[in-house]
């Protein structure tokens, strides 16, 4: 199952964060305006393949929850003002998908987070609290901190 439309996430002055098993799809439009958004891309879930995301940051923050092997592919940003792509434990051999980052940033930044940094950015959160709650009651395993672990 192939997703056509990109799944679009908007925030202007606010915080938004999509964690766990949100979204199967491979397209994302991400516009953001003195905001800050964080996108879980670690669930098996997603299909297979390239990830492509469309940014058009105005002073904001996009976090991205990555597989320790994805490469980040950021040629295709076009930059005003301050900004970076942050990403200290970038892969030496990225044998996993790509995620293309393309689109503006207007002093902006993306940062990215592997390993245990992306499972602390999830449990760090409310909704990492109800997943806790949820899978409780129904007797099953959290999956905000970490949606690629299976029991």
């Amino acid at each position: 199952m192939t997703t056509t439309t990109p799944v679009r996430i908007h925030a202007d002055h606010a915080t938004t964060k999509h964690l766990g098993h949100w979204t199967t799809a491979t397209a994302f439009e991400v516009r953001e305006r003195r905001a800050a958004a964080v996108l879980d891309l670690r669930s098996p879930r997603i299909e297979q393949g390239d990830i492509e995301i469309r940014v058009d940051l105005d002073h904001a923050m996009l976090k991205l929850l990555v597989p320790d092997d994805a490469a980040i592919e950021q040629s295709g940003l076009r930059w005003t003002g301050r900004g970076r792509v942050k990403d200290y434990a970038a892969p030496t051999a990225a044998k996993g998908r790509v995620i293309r980052l393309v689109g503006t940033i207007d002093h902006g930044e993306v940062r990215i987070h592997r390993s245990g940094v992306a499972v602390l950015s999830a449990m760090f959160s409310r909704e990492f609290v109800e997943d806790v709650r949820r899978a409780r009651r129904e007797g099953a395993t959290p999956t905000v901190a970490d949606p690629a672990h299976t029991p």
